[in-house]
């Protein structure tokens, strides 16, 4: 058994150490906002926050936690509110098939909670998902229009 802080609950899993944060989110607390892509911690989907920083899950063992806490995209909208970046998101019309949004938003947040008016430099070394879509100018928009707001 194995004691998680998730979006500010704590759950009790009972999953082998070594599965992945990703599989426990999804199959067994249905958080499905967090995306599989690739498996091998590289594409981004499957971002989250772990104690605020940017971590793709489908790499990450629930054993290795700890008491660190985890965010997923579900917790950003609050009092049924949009987060900031989730606004500009669709202000923009930033998805196209959207599979990897979830773990792009992720990163974001990160990225302007720790840099309010990031550079185009900037956003190029933080955001390291990929999307498939190719909409990576539209997400820049976006960036910069939340740093703007």
């Amino acid at each position: 058994m194995t004691t998680l802080s998730v979006n500010g609950r704590s759950y009790d899993v009972d999953v082998e150490p070594d599965t992945p944060l990703l599989w426990v989110l999804r199959d067994t607390l249905g958080l499905t906002g967090t995306k599989y892509g690739c498996g091998i911690a590289q594409c981004g989907a499957c971002t989250v926050h772990i104690d605020g920083v940017p971590r793709r899950s489908c790499q990450m063992p629930i054993g290795t936690l700890g008491a660190r806490k985890v965010t997923t995209i579900e917790s950003l909208a609050e009092k049924g509110k949009l987060h900031p970046v989730q606004k500009a998101w669709l202000d923009l019309d930033v998805p196209q098939c959207g599979y990897c949004q979830s773990g792009m938003i992720m990163t974001v947040v990160a990225l302007l909670r720790h840099t309010p008016k990031p550079t185009d430099a900037e956003i190029d070394a933080a955001i390291t998902n990929i999307c498939r879509c190719g909409t990576y100018q539209r997400i820049r928009a976006a960036i910069h229009a939340v740093a703007d707001a």
